[in-house]
């Protein structure tokens, strides 16, 4: 028999189904359903463990560095009030002495400073008539003016510091004591006690200080009167001594030398070196109203210490060129703490800047400019000489040595 088309397709699917339900008895999944894979079958996620976060590395602790503490300190030199001098600021002031035009031109000048110190070389007080050369005493006045201009610490021994007797030093320290708080003197002590030292701390450096001088013109010492003069090397040992473990630094002012001549005398030289070797920081120099060099000492202890030698004047009426002429000094110290609590010291870049005395003709209008402001035209209006910057630049390039000279 002949089958048509309808019949061989159902005979194929019978022979299918019989087909499938052999395969599934002997594969043993019975009558369970099969689910067949999809046409586009999707990508299977699998859960994998996360990976564990990275251990941070512990930051090191950073090793200890020193500590630098620094001041920028100024000495500036002979402030010496001849008679011109407050007899015009008594004519600018009337009632009172008004001082301040006569520094006028360094107003500001010592703001870049932490300390200022001067050697005030005539006594200071109220009690006293105003007087000039040859035995000195200036109105109290005078120290509102310095004051103003920044100057903190005050040098006051020196060849006129008997001038008036013992009278005019305790008029003069009675000044001084009622001065505010953070002003520094020191020149007069108590050799019995020891216990008026001089000491300053500024920007965690401790100074101490110290002053002293050759002469006193011949004046015989007042009864009554501790005074030290530069020769007593047992008592400035002693008051050394004293100091030297409760500073940082200790400066000694130094009024000596030989007035008028930028010539370092013996007496100087053999002083300077003495004073390092007793484990002194810096000398400063002056009576000899005219600049002169400065240097570097090595002491006993091969300690190193700075002297500049004569700052020469401030400002004053003298009557000579070079005694126009004057110096500031300009340094600053490093205090350098160690980690394990060590401390050592650094006098670093001391430079000597110049300052000018001007007056004109019959000493007229007595006042003190900083070279920067300095001008041939007053130097050719100078009432006694001309005053060149030639010769200005000339004369301190020949006595100073060109490594702590500065014309800014």
């Amino acid at each position: 028999m002949r089958m048509n088309g309808n019949d061989l397709a159902a005979c194929a699917v019978i022979a299918l189904g019989v087909g499938g339900v052999v395969v599934g008895s002997l594969l043993g999944v019975g009558n369970q359903a099969v689910t067949l894979p999809a046409i586009n079958p999707q990508p299977v996620v699998v859960d994998t463990p996360a990976e564990p976060e990275p251990t941070a590395t512990p930051e090191s602790t950073p090793e200890p560095t020193p500590t630098v503490e620094t001041v920028h300190f100024s000495a500036t030199g002979d402030d010496l009030i001849h008679d011109g001098i407050f007899l015009q600021a008594k004519e600018r002031g009337g009632d009172h002495y008004d001082f301040d035009a006569a520094y006028a031109a360094m107003q500001g000048y010592y703001d870049q400073f932490d300390v200022n110190w001067l050697n005030q070389e005539t006594l200071v007080n109220d009690e006293f008539a105003a007087s000039g050369y040859p035995m000195f005493s200036t109105p109290g006045e005078i120290t509102d003016t310095l004051y103003n201009l920044g100057f903190r610490v005050f040098s006051l021994s020196n060849n006129h510091s008997y001038d008036k007797g013992a009278a005019g030093i305790e008029a003069s320290m009675a000044h001084w004591a009622a001065m505010p708080d953070d002003v520094v003197t020191m020149g007069f002590y108590n050799l019995e006690t020891y216990d008026n030292y001089a000491y300053q701390t500024v920007n965690g450096i401790t100074f101490g200080y110290l002053s002293y001088t050759e002469h006193t013109n011949g004046l015989p010492t007042p009864s009554g009167t501790d005074y030290v003069y530069l020769d007593d090397h047992e008592t400035i040992a002693k008051q050394i001594a004293d100091m030297r473990p409760n500073c940082d630094v200790l400066i000694v002012s130094a009024h000596m030398g030989t007035e008028g001549t930028h010539e370092v005398n013996d007496f100087q030289r053999e002083t300077a070196q003495w004073l390092a070797d007793q484990g002194v920081d810096v000398i400063i120099g002056t009576h000899p109203h005219v600049v002169q060099n400065a240097a570097w000492l090595t002491g006993a202890n091969g300690n190193t210490t700075f002297i500049v030698y004569s700052l020469g004047n401030f400002i004053n009426a003298q009557s000579s060129r070079d005694n126009v002429i004057g110096a500031i000094l300009d340094v600053y110290f490093d205090k350098t703490t160690q980690p394990d609590g060590s401390v050592s010291i650094a006098i670093r870049d001391p430079k000597l800047h110049c300052v000018i005395s001007q007056y004109e003709a019959g000493y007229k209008n007595i006042r003190v400019i900083p070279y920067s402001q300095y001008t041939d035209e007053l130097g050719a209006a100078h009432g006694e000489f001309t005053l060149s910057r030639e010769y200005i630049e000339s004369m301190l390039r020949s006595t100073i040595d060109e490594e702590f000279l500065t014309l800014d």
